[in-house]
């Protein structure tokens, strides 16, 4: 259930930075046909499917706990063809973790709805969702608090990690956009090697980079947002 979950966000991650491009300047997007919630036209070999199981196989035996990444096919974009490229580029970039930051906080909204309509449901749901072992059967409630708790955790995710300062992630594409001409042209040089980069983050986690950077920020989010 919960790759639903992410698989949707991805798709809509990636329809948000055509959507805004669109709003920019540049009907690539829109012209390629990729301005659709259909999955199939989102997805990459890689990003979908083998890096989320290869992440998911490496945390378990690390952590015990499986984590989950994927990314979709990128919305083409055109920089040159947005109406002010480099300014428009921080727009359009961060577009994709802001939909999920706004998807995030959408059902955050919707579990604190319901546990104040239903309190005794979200109090054996707790139980279950912090116990070892999930039983969504015994109530169809459970299935939608497990479904927008998920939606919170995985959009964070999604936002968080798209927003690392590495080419061509999000976080790289705004930093790109806000630094000086010189520097910019600069700092793109290192997005030959980004994926790889990301990759060796994610995968390896090289001194423990994620636990101290990443980690704090997602629970500090999804705590902000449930609490």
């Amino acid at each position: 259930m919960e790759w639903i979950v992410q698989g949707a966000a991805v798709v809509i991650h990636e329809v948000a930075h055509g959507y805004a491009a669109l709003y920019f300047g540049d009907q690539t997007a829109k012209l390629m046909g990729r301005l659709t919630l259909n999955p199939i036209a989102h997805i990459h070999w890689f990003g979908t499917i083998v890096m989320p199981v290869t992440i998911y196989f490496f945390s378990m035996l690390s952590t015990g706990h499986g984590f989950f990444f994927a990314f979709a096919k990128p919305v083409p974009v055109a920089f040159h063809r947005l109406r002010n490229p480099k300014k428009d580029m921080v727009w359009v970039a961060a577009a994709g973790p802001g939909i999920n930051i706004a998807l995030a906080t959408g059902a955050a909204g919707l579990v604190r709805a319901l546990e104040w309509m239903a309190p005794e449901s979200f109090a054996e749901f707790s139980k279950m969702f912090q116990g070892s072992a999930m039983d969504l059967t015994s109530s169809p409630i459970n299935i939608v608090f497990f479904i927008l708790l998920a939606s919170v955790y995985v959009n964070i995710v999604l936002a968080i990690i798209n927003l690392i300062p590495v080419p061509p992630a999000d976080g790289g594409r705004i930093v790109m956009g806000l630094l000086p001409d010189d520097t910019a042209a600069s700092f793109a040089k290192i997005e030959p090697y980004g994926l790889g980069i990301l990759i060796l983050i994610l995968f390896y986690n090289p001194l423990n980079i994620i636990n101290w950077t990443i980690h704090p920020v997602i629970e500090g989010l999804a705590n902000l947002l449930l609490n």
